[in-house]
């Protein structure tokens, strides 16, 4: 193999086990064994076992925050419908590897891995924030967008833990609480007030933030 082809078996070889087990709990040599080299040549392309971990998360970092790009076309309500629908698609295809990123080992205390972790909140925050056509959010904006960030995070490494909950419920469901935080906020703040209403103004009746409001209107009678 080329150089950046061993590198990147490596990287595949090393996220995989990385994720399975604490890195501490993970050899070198079963990394080579994994990847089928020997053990210096290991070392020879990287350092040693952190710099190997920290660049099998930057790979999982950098893909999970290619899945918040969306054009900005249509509702806002199926925009993140189809946004949730490739977040869960890469849980779904690299549960391990998502499992690592977000809980990660002890390596994770190291500032490289911290940082790889709030690329990918920061890009998806910027993401809702475009979407939102918002160039300088209020602080009650910030809040809403990073926790339903947060919400969608702890939500996927749940589900993950034996997929109870059908996916395509739980994407629908993290839309619909999109919505309800960005209500609650609006319910306290008439700067909210007035994006909210901005957000379900050109909402079909067939979409996920019409479905929310029937569904409380539902219980509520």
């Amino acid at each position: 193999m080329g150089v950046d082809e061993r590198r990147q078996q490596l990287i595949g070889v090393a996220l995989e086990l990385f994720s399975q087990r604490s890195p501490d709990d993970v050899s070198i040599d079963e990394i080579a064994a994994a990847a089928g080299i020997s053990r210096p040549l290991v070392y020879h392309y990287f350092p040693g076992k952190l710099s190997l971990y920290e660049a099998a998360l930057k790979r999982a970092s950098e893909e999970l925050a290619d899945r918040f790009v969306e054009a900005h076309e249509g509702p806002l309500g199926a925009r993140l419908l189809r946004v949730m629908r490739r977040f869960f698609d890469f849980v779904d295809e690299h549960g391990p590897g998502f499992s690592a990123l977000m809980r990660g080992g002890p390596a994770v205390g190291s500032t490289a891995t911290n940082a790889l972790i709030d690329s990918v909140r920061q890009a998806a925050y910027v993401q809702i924030l475009s979407h939102l056509d918002v160039e300088n959010p209020p602080a009650r904006l910030e809040l809403v967008i990073r926790s339903w960030i947060s919400l969608a995070e702890s939500t996927a490494l749940i589900w993950l833990d034996g997929r109870r909950i059908p996916r395509a419920e739980l994407e629908v469901q993290l839309v619909h609480d999109f919505a309800a935080l960005a209500a609650v906020s609006a319910a306290h703040d008439e700067e909210m007030g007035a994006l909210l209403r901005r957000m379900l103004k050109n909402e079909p009746a067939d979409g996920p933030f019409s479905d929310l409001v029937a569904r409380l209107i539902s219980l509520a009678s």
